[in-house]
């Protein structure tokens, strides 16, 4: 994968904002947080195994690196993978949550699916997806949602657990 920085345009950097990207940039390269990371992360954001994360390559992906670049307090644990397609948009406070701790013993990780989340997925603010999830195509998580279970293309899922309560034609 190739590092990302430069792929922000004029309007990115208008929209994410000159200083937060100043911020990003001296926090991730020069204070050594979230330094493997190949792409800008905000300043405020976490991830936890990085490798394991996998976004596709293409023109329509630069969305998701503004996310990555503007969505502060961010968590991403990619343990068992984070699989992330073109034009996905969350928003602050999400947390993508690939690996639970085995219950008999919590030093230890359980082996599960990747997170994947599919072509022009939206995450609200503060959702949380738990391991494992898809969420198909064109879906809508709402704001602090807690997805347990895999969300169907054209989607609006809310609530805790998320549930699909409209299709999107």
């Amino acid at each position: 994968m190739k590092k990302k920085y430069i792929n922000f345009t004029y309007k990115d950097l208008r929209t994410i904002g000159i200083g937060t990207i100043v911020l990003n940039f001296f926090v991730q390269k020069i204070f050594n947080v979230n330094k493997s990371l190949k792409f800008m992360l905000h300043y405020t954001s976490r991830v936890n195994c990085p490798h394991g994360i996998e976004i596709e390559d293409s023109l329509e992906s630069n969305l998701v690196y503004k996310c990555f670049a503007s969505s502060n307090a961010c968590y991403m644990n990619a343990l068992n993978g984070i699989k992330i397609s073109k034009k996905v948009m969350f928003a602050s406070g999400v947390k993508l949550i690939s690996a639970n701790h085995d219950i008999t013993n919590r030093n230890k990780h359980i082996k599960d699916k990747p997170i994947v989340l599919k072509e022009n997925v939206w995450l609200g603010a503060n959702v949380v997806v738990l391991p494992g999830i898809t969420i198909g195509k064109n879906s809508i998580i709402g704001a602090g949602s807690i997805v347990t279970k895999d969300i169907p293309s054209n989607s609006i899922a809310v609530g805790n657990p998320a549930k699909v309560v409209k299709e999107i034609n």
